[in-house]
Formats: structure tokens, C-alpha cells, sequence
């Protein structure tokens, strides 16, 4: 299935455009990072420490109601959301100044006591002490570190170490954008969006080992050609099966975003965020890349 047919779009001649767009989104992402680094994000409790409760109740509560008996009961630093259909609530409590593991029935006597004629069940309820916070917080940049490690090696292995360079470049470059949309939205870093960005991160990476199968491939047939003029012919040759893939996988992550439900939407957003800019980076950071990397002045000076 071809959807645009035979292209010739001048990818590699676009670069300085893209590393500018790129640079921008990647400065932001990295502010993002130093902010998440010193707790000044907006932080779950995941990392942070505190109490996320979801409640069932009989009748409809407004958040307003919910939040002023919080209030009234001592606890006025609440997250409240609503989850659409069943009459549920959400409340999230990050490092609370009650106990730990006496928060969840703070909370249960408080909404007792003011809505008496409104009873509750507890569908969920997780508690979260700051030290276990900051371990996964280590946990986690050990993670992404020895993901990139892995990528690296990897694409040395299979392709050469300039495309293992250029993937994790481009890698890193999703990872980073993910960040900054998230940190200029101010949504919350939980370790949902660490799991999105690992998953982005694997997608992001077969979708780059895709574009450089095809330009190896053609450098081993065109070895007369300029270098650009072979990154080109490639990129513009699995272009339609690229922009097919991420498709699919856009209006997947999109049903998961509109009718997934409250407690993974933010994972399906970061989901959809990372198909549109992984495919970005597979055609337009991580060729040019490698183009640039290529010791011949034809393709340094085109």
C-alpha cells in the first residue's frame, strides 16, 4: 500500500530548519528536567510522596463540595478530579503533613461526616512515603540511562556507530520533547510518563532502524552517488510506509486518549505526542545526523 506514492522531498536540504525546531523543543525539555531535578514541576506522588485516592460514591459530588469539607476537615492542599460516569473522585495529597498511612482515613471520616447522605465506597487507595519517592526517582534515570546505553550499542552492532550516535541523538530528542510538552502544559510527572517515554523510546528507534536499513542498503548500491542525494532517495522510498505506521499507531494512541479513561489519560497523550514527534526525528534528526557525519565535503557543503 502506497499513500503518497513515489516522493522526492528534499529531507536532508531541510536540516538546519529542523535542528533549529529541534534545538528549541530539546532547550525547553532539558529546563523541564532541571525542574523535575529539584521538585519544582508538577509533581505526582510517584515521586514526590503522598496519597492518591479514588472513591465511589452514591449520588454526584462536585469537586467544590469535596474540596471545602477537605478544607473544613484540616486538609486544604488537595488535588481533586472528577472521572466521568459512575460518580467517582479522585483526590491526590502530595507530601501531606498527616502520617503517612492515616491520610486515607482522614479523608474517609471527613467526606463521612460532611455527607452523610451520600455514602462512598474506596475503589482505590495508594500511599506513598517520600523516601520511596526519591528511590524511584533514581530508579528512573537509571532507566533511561540504560536504555540509551542499550540503543547505542545496539545500533553500532547492527548498522555502524555514526547511526548509533544519530539514534540515540534522535532518541533523546523525543524523550526531551515528551518532557517539555508535559512541563509547559504542567501536567504531572508520574511514573505513567516515564513508562510512555520508555515506550516512545522503543518506537521511536524502529522507526529510525527502518529509515537506516533502507539508506544502508542504498549506500551499498549508489556508491558513486553524493551522500545526500542517497539519504534522500531512502527516506523519500519508506516514506509512505513510515507515514502508514505511525498512522495506525496515532489513531490507537488517539482511542486510548479519548476513551481511555481518566487514570491513563495522560499516557495516551504522551503516547500521541511521542508517535508524531518520533516519526519527526526518524526522517529529520537522525538522517541528517548521520548525513553530516559522512566525510565528504559534497554533502557538508549541499
Amino acid at each position: 500500500m502506497e499513500l503518497l506514492g513515489k516522493t522526492k522531498i528534499d529531507f536532508i536540504g531541510m536540516r538546519k530548519i529542523s535542528f533549529i525546531i529541534s534545538g528549541i523543543v530539546a532547550l525547553i525539555g532539558l529546563v523541564g528536567i532541571v525542574q523535575i531535578g529539584r521538585g519544582a514541576a508538577n509533581m505526582g506522588i510517584d515521586f514526590s510522596g503522598g496519597t492518591a485516592m479514588q472513591l465511589k460514591f452514591a449520588q454526584p459530588l462536585t469537586t467544590q463540595a469535596a474540596r471545602e469539607a477537605l478544607a473544613k476537615g484540616g486538609l486544604k492542599e488537595v488535588e481533586l478530579q472528577e472521572i466521568t460516569g459512575g460518580n467517582q473522585l479522585l483526590i491526590k495529597m502530595n507530601k501531606s503533613t498527616i502520617t503517612t498511612g492515616k491520610v486515607a482515613d482522614t479523608v474517609q471520616e471527613i467526606l463521612k461526616k460532611e455527607f452523610p447522605a451520600n455514602p462512598f465506597s474506596v475503589e482505590s487507595s495508594t500511599e506513598i512515603g517520600p523516601s520511596i519517592g526519591e528511590k524511584l526517582k533514581k530508579d528512573t534515570l537509571v532507566a533511561v540511562a540504560l536504555s540509551m546505553l542499550g540503543i547505542i550499542l545496539y545500533i553500532a552492532w547492527r548498522f555502524d556507530f555514526k547511526f548509533g550516535v544519530a539514534a540515540v541523538a534522535a532518541t533523546m530528542h523525543d524523550v526531551l520533547a515528551i518532557i517539555a510538552v508535559f512541563f509547559v502544559m504542567n501536567k504531572e510527572v508520574n511514573l505513567l510518563l516515564i513508562t510512555a517515554v520508555l515506550t516512545i523510546a522503543g518506537y521511536s528507534l524502529t522507526d529510525t532502524v527502518v529509515v537506516f536499513d533502507r539508506i544502508r542498503e542504498n549506500m551499498h548500491k549508489s556508491l558513486k552517488d553524493p551522500m545526500i542525494v542517497v539519504f534522500n532517495r531512502s527516506i523519500n522510498e519508506v516514506l509512505s510506509r513510515t507515514i502508514i505506521t505511525s498512522l495506525t499507531t496515532f489513531l490507537a494512541a488517539c482511542s486510548l486518549f479519548l476513551f481511555g479513561g481518566e487514570v491513563i489519560h495522560d499516557f495516551a497523550f504522551a503516547l500521541v505526542v511521542g508517535v508524531l514527534v518520533g516519526t519527526y526525528s526518524s526522517i529529520f534528526v537522525a538522517s541528517p545526523i548521520v548525513a553530516l557525519w559522512e566525510k565528504s565535503p559534497v554533502e557538508v557543503k549541499a
